[in-house]
């Protein structure tokens, strides 16, 4: 297939983009910067310029393409405060694929999130529907997002092929700075690795090898109005992370209040508090997915997270 795929240079497209490569698929990737541009060049894909709000690109791009990897996300504008505003970017997005493939039963794959899905118990492919109800984590701009995926497997009704993939909130990796990377950051720059209460609260992960490997299987054969999670380790306690964290610094490791956790772990701290394991065996069942990557602790202890740049 020729594939667009917006994101194609970011920490998940840039596994994507060779995952299709090598699958025998052409890429054509949206960059906004010249250092996109030449990261996509270099991995072999046809370089479109352009960002999530030049709709007349978006909709031109998937036109003449054979289906569309939507994985791009105005992370810095929601992490500044602005979620909803790039949850509306996104939308905007997400409608012009649906107008351009309308109808064309071509595959159409977005990102979203299993976090805040089930909080307490462990949330599956079901949960988080349109028709089911939304709980307190998923309010505001996140509310909006998940908004953004019912309107993605909703086209399924006008002739698309679409199908959302979930990510945990740890996708790692050698090269990851994200939630855990950060969460290595503070425990360095506080002097103890902590974990918010008794550490007990879960979080899921994959490693992004087998995330990439997911998007691929989705594109090539993902039934219409498919939800899809790319999940390896379902739950892994934070405290155990923590562990593993002052193992390799050398620090203590302690329990942070959940009045001291804002200072502690900043805007970590919202996400490092839901208890949200996740499973990803239907879509294991569905696609014969099966993670093959280190899980988490594994990963952990292979160092790279702990480098440093005088290292």
């Amino acid at each position: 297939m020729r594939v667009f795929v917006t994101g194609a240079s970011g920490w998940i497209g840039s596994a994507v983009v060779p995952e299709l490569i090598g699958a025998g698929h052409q890429v054509v990737g949206l960059a906004r910067s010249d250092a996109a541009a030449a990261a996509l060049a270099r991995a072999g894909a046809e370089v479109r310029r352009g960002t999530l709000d030049d709709i007349g690109t978006l909709r031109s791009a998937a036109g003449e393409s054979d289906g569309v990897i939507h994985l791009a996300f105005k992370h810095d504008l929601a992490f500044s405060g602005g979620f909803e505003s790039a949850a509306e970017a996104d939308r905007r997005a997400v409608d012009t694929f649906g107008e351009a493939l309308a109808g064309s039963d071509r595959p159409f794959l977005i990102a979203a999130g299993t976090l805040g899905l089930a909080p307490g118990r462990v949330a599956t492919e079901r949960d988080g529907q349109a028709d089911g109800p939304v709980t307190a984590h998923l309010a505001g701009g996140p509310a909006k997002r998940l908004a953004n995926a019912h309107a993605a497997i909703a086209l399924a009704d006008r002739g698309v092929r679409s199908s959302v993939v979930r990510l945990p909130p740890t996708v790692h990796g050698d090269g990851d700075h994200g939630f855990l990377a950060t969460l290595v950051a503070i425990a360095r720059a506080k002097g103890v690795s902590g974990h918010p209460g008794d550490g007990s609260n879960r979080w899921p992960a994959v490693h992004r090898s087998d995330a990439a490997r997911l998007f691929r299987l989705a594109l090539e054969g993902a039934p219409a109005g498919s939800t899809l999670h790319a999940v390896a380790d379902e739950g892994v306690p934070v405290r155990t992370l923590a562990e593993v964290i002052g193992r390799h610094l050398g620090l203590p490791v302690a329990a942070v209040s959940p009045e001291d956790a804002a200072g502690h772990f900043g805007w970590l701290a919202g996400f490092l508090g839901v208890d949200g394991p996740a499973s990803g065996a239907h879509t294991g069942e569905l696609l014969g997915w099966v993670p093959t990557g280190p899980g988490l602790v594994e990963d952990l202890d292979q160092g790279h997270y702990f480098a440093t740049a005088s290292a």
